[in-house]
């Protein structure tokens, strides 16, 4: 798998896909992604150590993405990525969280004091229902803004059996109201038995592919647009 890569297009940065400890959620049904993960905190180490190696330091900026949220990562882990980050001069890092940790987002503040740190937070939807009924995020709140005080970054997803046109249109409304970064995924269908609408992907594609000139949102189409998480052998 491709664990170490170069986002060139919009906000260049580095990206690398670590291994982590078991998400404490784990439920989303539409998410084989914690597969990935590890009991191991030791091989997880080790395994980490050799992607991180890769970095360059290049663009200044840096994402790490894993299994889980930056909070499964060990600390042997976090302490090399401070390492490397403060050894190739990166000042700004890209973290991933569940909504479960908003009351905890200063604590790796602190641990990276003086870089600037942007949470990623996998929303889905606004659709409160959707979001916990049917993908079972685990994740409530009463409004947006209540999002908006933790996460200045939220990920949407489009495309999934049973969404509709109605959901996607309100939830990029309250991204671009709200939020100053978005990731919108189209979904990729998985070992999970949720389901992929081709049509409402194409009814997307026809009506918001012009959200790819905004500087501040990034749509995935594929789930390896990012150059990370694919076969090797795909690239060759």
């Amino acid at each position: 798998m491709i664990r170490y890569s170069r986002i060139l297009d919009k906000n260049p940065r580095e990206i690398v896909l670590l291994k982590s400890q078991p998400c404490p959620w784990g439920r989303c049904s539409f998410c084989d992604y914690i597969e990935d993960n590890h009991e191991d905190e030791g091989f997880i180490n080790r395994f980490n150590r050799g992607i991180l190696n890769n970095i360059t330091g290049e663009f200044k900026q840096l994402e790490v993405i894993n299994s889980a949220s930056v909070f499964q990562l060990p600390k042997d882990t976090l302490n090399r990525i401070k390492d490397v980050v403060h050894s190739k001069g990166i000042d700004r890092l890209y973290f991933e969280s569940h909504y479960m940790y908003r009351h905890r987002l200063d604590e790796i503040r602190g641990y990276f004091d003086g870089i600037d740190i942007v949470f990623k937070c996998g929303i889905e939807t606004f659709d409160h229902r959707f979001r916990n009924d049917v993908l079972n995020k685990g994740v409530y709140f009463d409004d947006p803004r209540e999002v908006a005080k933790y996460f200045t970054s939220i990920c949407l997803m489009v495309g999934v059996e049973g969404q509709t046109r109605d959901m996607i249109r309100r939830d990029i409304r309250i991204l671009l109201e709200h939020f100053e970064h978005g990731c919108i995924n189209i979904y990729v269908e998985n070992s999970t038995p949720v389901k992929r609408d081709e049509e409402l992907i194409d009814w997307f594609r026809e009506n918001y592919s012009y959200l790819e000139g905004y500087d501040n949102v990034e749509i995935l189409w594929d789930n390896t647009d990012f150059g990370v998480g694919g076969d090797m052998d795909e690239y060759q």
